[in-house]
């Protein structure tokens, strides 16, 4: 919960200042209708409202150029002030332009921009205010607040941890420090050796790393991001040598001093609420579209005996467990048999062999019938999944869904287990099966590090491309 508070605070703050900015507009509206008297471009008040609407996203998005969602402005109430009357003042002016531009009536009289912006401007204070309230409020019932380590035995350390002294103020708890003496007010972990204090993390409740003081060797800063990955902490460091690190960066203020925030990946905040968004969208109406056909297929699963449905335990974000659901494909008696289990069933315990060594394959497998034949080729056997998408299991696009046994494999474990993993990846669209797995592994990493919305969308369309050729080409899986 406490590395998702920012992301929560900023779509709060989003929406409210939707409704303020709605409510100042229709307020403005009101009073031009009732105080003032004289002629004015007659236009209705649903056509008014519904021109706003159409014409929102420009002031949200003015705010958002203005970096009035940031971490960093929710520290400095004067400078939050100051970007919301530069931000009132533009959207006005981008709808008098827009006005002009089409010459279609926004405001039916001049005064009521004037309106508009005053009581925007003092609402918008108001919401932000209020919301503050709720936040600080939350903290001092300890939600939200974020254990920090601080490592470094600089300054620039000792000043980060004197702001961080009321947690309930700042939203950060230092629970730990690696320097060599610590202040007499800190009451917490005090570390005089990085390895022990890297190596108690497990154990502690952390949730972010500050690196104040860089250190010379590459290596040792190295060290010190692999363990805050590996134990899903937040990673800050000082700015003094910023190319030592690989990763998405975003430099932010914390409690007024410029640090840079190692993202493991880019996809966090407003992006991660798009792709669930996406997901959500895209899985409902793959369901209703998809339904008579997993209706039929369930049917004919069903009169063949057995559960249509498979289950299987798998791994997703954070090393959550799930049950992935697909449509049975194996024989009803080789259904929920181990390979080895399957194969000695019927007499043919060689194929159990054959069919690791090649990968967890075999061309023509004789224990998926023939119906399951025809669903593994054209990917309907995973129609299911969509229901694990809907849930909020896994995403439409991620790295493949892992066994325990094969997490193993993986060096680096935290990393491909930072997002959800997906119905279908790059491992999908770049040859099925057939790639060996540490080519797989690689591309799942790729996709980790350098996700973007399009690269989702990509892979989608070729994934469906894919699904077609095999389907017409007869094209086995």
């Amino acid at each position: 919960m406490n590395s998702n508070i920012s992301t929560i605070y900023g779509l709060a703050l989003l929406v409210g200042d939707f409704l303020a900015v709605m409510l100042a507009f229709t307020a403005a509206y009101i009073l031009r209708v009732t105080l003032e008297a004289g002629p004015f471009i007659p236009i209705t008040s649903g056509d008014y409202i519904r021109l706003f609407l159409y014409l929102s996203p420009i002031w949200l998005g003015i705010f958002a150029l203005l970096g009035l969602y940031r971490r960093d402005v929710y520290e400095w109430r004067l400078k939050e002030f100051g970007k919301l009357l530069v931000g009132c003042s533009m959207g006005i002016m981008a709808m008098i332009t827009y006005e002009f531009i089409v010459d279609r009536p926004i405001f039916p009289a001049r005064i009521m921009a004037v309106y508009a912006l005053l009581i925007g401007y003092a609402l918008l204070i108001l919401e932000r205010t209020l919301l503050r309230a709720i936040r600080l409020l939350a903290r001092h019932r300890g939600v939200g607040i974020v254990n920090t380590m601080i490592i470094g035995d600089s300054q620039h350390a000792r000043d980060i941890l004197d702001s961080l002294r009321n947690p309930r103020s700042s939203g950060y708890n230092p629970i730990a420090v690696v320097m060599k003496n610590a202040p007499s007010w800190f009451k917490g972990k005090h570390f005089t050796s990085l390895d022990h204090a890297l190596s108690a993390l497990e154990n502690l409740d952390v949730h972010s790393i500050i690196l104040a003081d860089v250190a010379d060797d590459p290596l040792v800063n190295e060290k010190v991001l692999a363990a805050a990955q590996e134990n899903h902490c937040g990673f800050r460091f000082v700015p003094s040598q910023q190319g030592i690190f690989a990763g998405s960066m975003e430099v932010e203020l914390f409690q007024g001093m410029p640090l840079v925030y190692v993202h493991t990946t880019p996809l966090i905040g407003w992006k991660r609420i798009l792709k669930r968004a996406f997901d959500v969208v895209v899985s409902l109406i793959g369901i209703i579209i998809t339904s008579p056909i997993m209706f039929l297929i369930y049917l004919a699963l069903m009169i063949s005996g057995g559960s249509p449905i498979y289950r299987r335990k798998r791994l997703t974000r954070y090393g959550k467990y799930f049950n992935i659901y697909k449509f049975r494909s194996l024989k009803i008696e080789y259904n929920g048999l181990d390979p080895e289990e399957g194969f000695a069933k019927m007499g043919k315990p060689e194929l159990a062999k054959k069919f690791r060594a090649n990968g967890d394959k075999l061309e023509n497998d004789p224990r998926i019938s023939r119906l399951g034949r025809f669903i593994r080729n054209s990917s309907l056997d995973e129609l299911p999944q969509l229901f694990n998408i809907l849930r909020g299991d896994i995403s439409l696009v991620g790295p493949r869904a892992l066994i325990a046994e094969e997490l193993n494999k993986y060096q680096k474990k935290s990393l491909i287990l930072s997002i959800k993993s997906g119905l279908t990846g790059l491992a999908a669209i770049s040859g099925r099966k057939d790639i060996p797995f540490e080519e797989r592994r690689q591309l799942d990493l790729y996709y980790v590090q350098n996700w973007s919305f399009w690269m989702d969308i990509k892979i989608l369309l070729r994934t469906f491309v894919s699904i077609l050729q095999r389907v017409f080409s007869g094209q086995q899986d």
